[in-house]
């Protein structure tokens, strides 16, 4: 009988599962490129100013961004699908880099909204190889809990990166803050480089083919879940978009008091990526209805007490949470449906967020240019939540009818990527 070279722990039951390092690094890259796609909603006067652009056409930065992150997803995700993943993962990484350069040096705001556009393309392509490669680290049981690291960049960008974007914007002007993500992006090609495993894509039978997974877009479950990826992105990002001349202009707080509030954000943001991870794989829809329902609440009390500067700091890192509850379960949601083509997946998931990050700051810009000021952009975002919301009952009916957890029905699991340097796959 073959001895097993991993004791069993006294109580006989095998080990738990560990993320593997790779993920966390992943989820380190994605810090930097969280830091640069949110870090304009706390420079918009300052860069407005600069740029003598209105508040609403500096917050168009923030779609512009989103705009080359819903075609870059798909685009890039089809175009390297073959290529090693790492090799990707380090040019795009470059490429991003190299865009925040050039926002920083950027003479004019056209110059500016393209630099950007470019830097979201390639955020795209490490976003939607990046999560197709966390999942296929891990087991199963642990996909919502490897999203979660990867969005735990997200929050800890807020957490970090914006607030001090903010801050360098106030004292050292907003261009400092492009060549802060810039350092921060370098630090991330090194992580990558050096620890996520070097691969090959397989060959044969195996190797990738874009038309097999385009197959998911046959479903209409998929369409579903994109919906629902999509309001629940834009109910968030329509409010925090402009949650700085929120602060400012409707609650009377200083521009100082900015940093300290993207910061509470940023607090809620990670308590909620961690508390929906660790939840989101045993209970998905109730994860997903919690959250969004939440997320309404919080989004409607805070335009009825947005006039109360203590209300709209206590609300911040609660509408934080909430949002960021949610998001692991939707994200495995989509891997749930489209295992079979993992690469469209986190593509198709990444275009949808964004598509939901374009549709917010655009609708909340045309309320404030209809002169109905902060408080209605506070209003319209606890619509689109509540439209979330009915899109996930429906979609929760749906998924009762048929299979639980189902693949797409054509398509097969990816095969594990043999590793050219030895450890696990990425």
């Amino acid at each position: 009988m073959p001895r097993s070279d991993t004791p069993l722990p006294l109580d006989g039951r095998a080990p738990r599962p560990r993320m593997p390092l790779a993920v966390y690094v992943l989820g380190l890259s994605v810090f930097a490129l969280g830091t640069s796609e949110f870090m304009i909603s706390g420079l918009l006067q300052p860069l407005a100013r600069d740029m003598n652009v209105s508040i609403p056409q500096a917050g168009l930065l923030v779609s512009a961004f989103a705009i080359g992150m819903v075609v870059g997803a798909p685009v890039l995700a089809g175009a390297t699908l073959r290529l090693p993943r790492r090799t990707t993962l380090v040019t795009l990484l470059a490429v991003f880099g190299l865009g925040q350069v050039a926002g920083a040096v950027a003479p004019t705001y056209e110059v500016l909204f393209a630099s950007r556009v470019v830097s979201a393309l390639a955020c795209a392509g490490f976003w939607a190889v990046g999560a197709a490669v966390a999942v296929s680290l891990v087991p199963p049981g642990l996909k919502a809990r490897a999203m979660a690291v990867m969005l735990g960049g997200l929050s800890v960008a807020n957490v970090l990166g914006v607030p001090a974007g903010a801050l360098l914007g106030q004292h050292a002007g907003w261009r400092a803050a492009f060549w802060a993500v810039a350092a921060l992006s370098a630090i991330g090609l090194v992580g990558v480089v050096t620890l996520v495993p070097r691969t090959q894509p397989p060959t044969g039978d195996d190797r990738p083919r874009l038309g097999r997974e385009l197959r998911i877009y046959r479903d209409g479950q998929v369409w579903l879940a994109i919906t629902i990826t999509a309001l629940n992105a834009a109910a968030t990002f329509c409010l925090f978009s402009y949650l700085s001349p929120l602060l400012t202009d409707t609650a009377g707080l200083d521009e100082g008091w900015v940093p300290t509030v993207l910061v509470l954000y940023g607090v809620g943001a990670l308590i909620g990526t961690v508390l929906g991870g660790r939840v989101a794989d045993a209970h998905l829809f109730g994860t997903m209805y919690i959250g969004l329902a939440t997320t309404t609440a919080v989004l409607a009390l805070l335009a009825i007490t947005a006039h109360l500067p203590m209300a709209a700091v206590g609300l911040a890192p609660a509408l934080g949470i909430t949002s960021f509850f949610t998001a692991p379960a939707i994200n495995a949601r989509m891997f749930d449906l489209a295992g079979g083509a993992p690469t469209l997946a986190g593509a198709t998931n990444t275009s949808a967020f964004n598509i939901g990050n374009t549709l917010g700051p655009w609708v909340g810009g045309l309320v404030i240019g209809a002169g109905w000021g902060y408080k209605a952009v506070s209003w319209t975002s606890a619509l689109l939540a509540v439209a979330a919301l009915g899109a996930t009952a429906v979609a929760s009916l749906w998924h009762r009818r048929t299979a639980a957890s189902r693949v797409v029905t054509g398509s097969h699991p990816e095969p594990a990527v043999p590793a050219e340097t030895g450890g696990t796959a990425g």
